[in-house]
């Protein structure tokens, strides 16, 4: 399972500037006023060859006008909850606050190990002035710029260095050469298929596990956020049988006004890393947005099948071509990655959710399919006569050998005397050729290029 790392401390530090540094993107709205930081954002992060699932903590509840201490008590709890390490953010600017002995006064009483991480050092009067820090009772103190990226290759190395070596993260070796049509494989343990129910908050989760199981196993209100804890339910049935991974738990009222969607958040990404498949579930009426999309791209990173189920379906108003009209605009969004099951459903009428289990079996199927060497030859080879590598500066790029390399989704080695002329238009036109050919619907494919 992959690890979880959080980013942790009051607002205005630097957490979301030093997130979109090591996710390499500016995913996270930067602003200087306290509490900018409204939705989660998360993303996966590559160092030396190791990948963790990073989220910023940044962001308050809406529409409240101060910041109090025990928002920020809130906001640490939870990621201690959820997380596997926590990166504690300071401002060597400002010195020690009120709010970062508050947190502090938590983190230090958990089991989870903690980076204390002073921002904004960015020269040597500051390194002297970040000394400071270590009175909030952590013995590792990192110094780091999030702005400039300075210190930030320190911190990465402390955090690959907690995270165990895990065949998924890697990648085929360069020396490695697969000419076999069998990989010759340890006989594995056989496991249930683990199938894990992700979306926002009152998208129908609940209900649709309800429905599944034939009883009231959670709770179901209208109030976004009754669901808190992740639950592992063994499903047998209509000659299905796996896990179900539901991060619809069962929560009290008292506790809805917590911070809901950093709730849903945590438990979609500890569902995702532990799945095989994910059943992302959409609210017809709000559409595909950016949270389901992130977890669309996270799904995709870690290598996981992906069904998508649009509730409510019985709320919009439609004619004949509305669905069809609905998807095309799905499909739109998940490029490249758009060969994905999409099914409309109403929960709470019970239409089409058994479709769904199906189709999360069929994607199952799908992700564990080895295609026999040979037959991978015959086949994609006369695609690329047919259609070769562009040339470039002169160089024509010659594939003469395709073999799927073992792992837990489908992945394949072309291998080709100049690998590092290749460009990503036509990896994409490999994989959607493997898609045709083989059915891989649902399922993500990596392709690598190797020297023959």
């Amino acid at each position: 399972m992959g690890k979880i790392v959080a980013i942790v401390g009051r607002p205005n530090v630097g957490k979301s500037t030093l997130f979109n540094r090591l996710v390499g993107g500016r995913q996270a709205i930067v602003d200087d006023f306290s509490g900018v930081t409204r939705d989660r954002h998360y993303g996966k992060t590559e160092w030396c060859g190791k990948t963790f699932t990073l989220i910023d903590t940044g962001g308050f509840v809406p529409n409240s006008q101060d910041i109090f201490e025990h928002e920020i008590a809130n906001q640490v709890k939870i990621a201690i909850e959820e997380s596997d390490i926590l990166v504690f953010m300071v401002d060597v600017s400002t010195g020690i606050t009120d709010l970062d002995k508050a947190s502090a006064n938590i983190l230090r009483r958990s089991t989870k190990p903690v980076l204390l991480a002073v921002n904004k050092v960015d020269n040597a009067q500051r390194q002297y002035e970040a000394a400071e820090f270590y009175g909030l009772g952590f013995e590792e103190l990192y110094h780091l710029s999030s702005v400039s990226g300075s210190g930030t290759g320190e911190l990465l190395d402390k955090i690959v260095s907690m995270i165990p070596e895990d065949e998924n993260n890697s990648e085929l070796p360069e020396s490695q050469s697969y000419e076999e049509d069998e990989f010759n494989e340890e006989p594995q343990v056989v496991a249930l298929p683990k199938i894990a129910v992700v979306g926002r908050p009152n998208v129908g989760k609940s209900s649709f596990v309800n429905a599944l199981l034939g009883y009231q196993r959670n709770i179901v209100t209208d109030i976004a956020g009754t669901t808190r804890d992740t639950i592992h339910t063994e499903y047998n049935a209509y000659g299905n049988h796996f896990t179900l991974i539901d991060t619809a738990g069962i929560r009290r009222k008292a506790k809805v006004k917590e911070d809901i969607e950093f709730y849903s958040v945590m438990r979609s990404l500890r569902a995702l890393e532990d799945c095989d498949v994910a059943i992302l579930m959409i609210d017809a009426v709000v559409g595909l947005d950016s949270q389901d999309m992130n977890l669309v791209h996270l799904a995709v990173r870690n290598g996981k099948g992906v069904v998508m189920l649009v509730n409510k379906w019985d709320l919009v108003e439609k004619d004949h071509k509305t669905s069809l009209e609905y998807e095309k605009l799905i499909r739109k969004r998940l490029e490249p990655f758009d060969d994905v099951p999409i099914l409309f459903v109403s929960v709470e009428e019970k239409q089409r959710i058994h479709k769904a289990v199906e189709k999360a079996m069929q994607v199952f199927e799908n992700r564990k399919k080895r295609i026999p060497t040979h037959k991978l030859n015959e086949t994609m080879l006369p695609f690329i006569e047919k259609y070769p590598p562009p040339a470039i500066k002169g160089k024509y790029v010659r594939i003469k050998f395709i073999t799927q390399i073992p792992g837990s989704n489908p992945k394949f080695a072309f291998f080709c005397n100049l690998p590092q002329y290749v460009n990503e238009s036509y990896k994409r036109y490999l994989e959607n050729k493997l898609r045709e050919s083989f059915d891989f619907e649902g399922v993500p494919i990596t392709i690598f290029m190797r020297k023959k």
